[in-house]
């Protein structure tokens, strides 16, 4: 009886906003969907794209943002040196705290905007927010762990705007796919292989994830998971494979694991979730509040549950000052590249997943869609975020009916509503994050189906494509690496295709010169034979 009057009321409710204003403006009844479809659709999406809120933060902060030597804690009468920044420090770890806060925030704002306004301008059931990838390029190539890298933030954010505005340039005029064929189709596959591998090593570490990895002076890197670790190097010291923090982050990839495996809508969210609660009880080998100064005081922070915090350091942090170098340039390249193919792919996917594509290949908001991408990337650079992209799990809310641009709209107002729990976010433990690091990872690999492993100039780049990114944490040598290797092998092939041809072409010549002469000779023979008998 009461599963009955559910029904009615939900169908009421459906009918009546499919009439609406609204309704009629996300054309439900053209697209044969409802309010409850497009609502489950949007609750669906959000939470399996919902982990990007921390794992975002997490990352960008690796690369310790606005942070410097001059926010180092140091004792009385002594200047702070550069080492402060790598080792355990309470003044910079402070700082580091309220810089994740910050993007934290940056993240749920722009994918807030990003999703509106795929949902406003483009009509599509498909959620934003800053992506994986992009964000790891940024925070380990060219700013650096804690800055060490080949430039600053500011720089940094001031190229992912010229990015947006090049990558807006290229939607506005058409460009997107004759830029992206311009790429060998091999290492366009390997690109996305290579950065899930890339991202999944992050996720193995101590510093960003599980720590199952950690460095090693005779061969770089070696099995951690250690229970004691040298603060400075984080060489192992003792108790390897004895890390409580590990195995707890363990039990959490499990979780996602089978939740995947039998196709749990949310699975990341559940692991992560399990394992930051457990994280959170104090007094335990694997709590994130540990009994120290810094551990007593993210604790309070914590205690606030609901907190609206203000965009301090990240907004706006821009600068052109130190912009013509090449490191800029080649990151430039790289991003766009990033951005162009991962866009154009994503889109496309989900284009046909939801069967929006007519018989000529095009489905409805394409191009709305592209600018909206575009433009939420140049704001997300003002929130010192990195590039916005179109996400793949926003997949699993069309399986689940929607279609529309209400199901972005709904999402945007989730991401909207995150921003006022800044402190549950903020302590999420890296432990936690490691897990779905590894799954993105795991899920950015299945491209390497479509390479043509047969072919050796195809699969050559590839594979060298996907190998350097993890092995020399960059991906854009990656992306040279392969291409370059592409080319030269291009090269050859049409230098012995050149030799083989000049070499037909002589022996044509030789042997049309060999039939004149025996021509010539035979009539020579016949004209003295005939003299004779004269």
């Amino acid at each position: 009886m009461g599963r009955k009057l559910c029904a009615n009321v939900q169908g009421r409710l459906d009918e009546a906003f499919s009439k609406s204003k609204v309704g009629r403006f996300f054309k439900l009844e053209s697209r044969k969907t409802s309010f409850t479809k497009e609502w489950r659709a949007a609750t669906t999406t959000f939470l399996t794209m919902a982990y990007i809120i921390t794992v975002n933060a997490t990352v960008l902060a690796d690369s310790g943002g606005m942070c410097s030597v001059s926010d180092c804690t140091v004792e009385p009468g002594k200047a702070a040196s550069r080492d402060c920044v790598m080792k355990p420090n309470v003044g910079y770890q402070k700082c580091l705290s309220k810089l994740k806060s910050d993007l934290i925030v940056a993240t749920a704002l722009s994918s807030m905007i990003g999703s509106f306004a795929m949902g406003l301008f483009a009509n599509l059931p498909l959620g934003l927010a800053p992506g994986m990838g992009p964000n790891a390029f940024l925070a380990y190539n060219l700013v650096g762990f804690h800055g060490s890298g080949s430039m600053s933030y500011k720089t940094a954010m001031a190229v992912v705007l010229v990015e947006g505005c090049a990558f807006l340039a290229i939607a506005v005029f058409g460009l997107r796919t004759k830029l992206a064929r311009l790429i060998p189709k091999s290492v366009r596959l390997a690109c996305a292989a290579g950065i899930g591998l890339f991202i999944a090593f992050v996720g193995l570490q101590a510093h960003q994830g599980l720590g199952l990895v950690g460095p090693d002076a005779a061969t770089l890197v070696t099995l951690a998971a250690c229970k004691d670790s040298n603060p400075t190097t984080g060489v192992c010291i003792g108790g390897k494979m004895q890390s409580p923090t590990f195995w707890l982050g363990s039990v959490g990839f499990l979780i996602i694991c089978y939740g995947l495996m039998k196709n749990v809508k949310g699975s990341m969210i559940y692991g992560m979730l399990f394992v930051t609660l457990v994280s959170w009880i104090r007094g335990t080998s694997v709590t994130i509040f540990p009994n120290t100064a810094q551990g007593d005081s993210n604790y309070e922070y914590f205690k606030k549950v609901v907190d609206f915090h203000k965009i301090e350091s990240t907004l706006g942090a821009i600068s052109f000052t130190n912009f013509n170098t090449s490191e800029v340039w080649i990151a430039l390249v790289t991003l766009l590249y990033v951005d162009v193919l991962a866009t154009t792919g994503t889109l496309y996917t989900m284009a046909e997943i939801g069967e929006f594509v007519n018989e000529e290949g095009e489905f409805e908001g394409e191009y709305s869609a592209y600018m909206v991408d575009a433009g939420t990337t140049i704001l997300g650079s003002m929130l010192g975020v990195s590039p916005i992209a179109t996400y793949i799990e926003s997949v699993s809310g069309i399986r689940e009916g929607g279609r529309t641009g209400l199901t972005a709209v709904i999402v945007g107002i989730y991401f909207g509503l995150s921003i006022f729990f800044t402190p549950m976010f903020a302590n999420v433990p890296p432990w936690a994050i490691g897990p779905s690091l590894v799954i993105v990872g795991v899920l950015m690999m299945k491209v390497v189906k479509d390479i043509d492993w047969g072919d050796i100039k195809e699969a050559v780049p590839a594979f060298v494509t996907m190998l350097i990114m993890p092995l020399t944490y960059s991906i854009s040598n990656g992306i040279v690496g392969g291409i370059g290797i592409y080319i030269a092998l291009g090269i050859c092939d049409y230098f012995v295709g050149w030799i083989k041809w000049m070499i037909e072409m002589r022996k044509m010549v030789v042997g049309e010169q060999n039939q004149v002469s025996a021509a010539a000779a035979t009539a020579a023979g016949g004209a003295e034979h005939n003299l004779e008998i004269i």
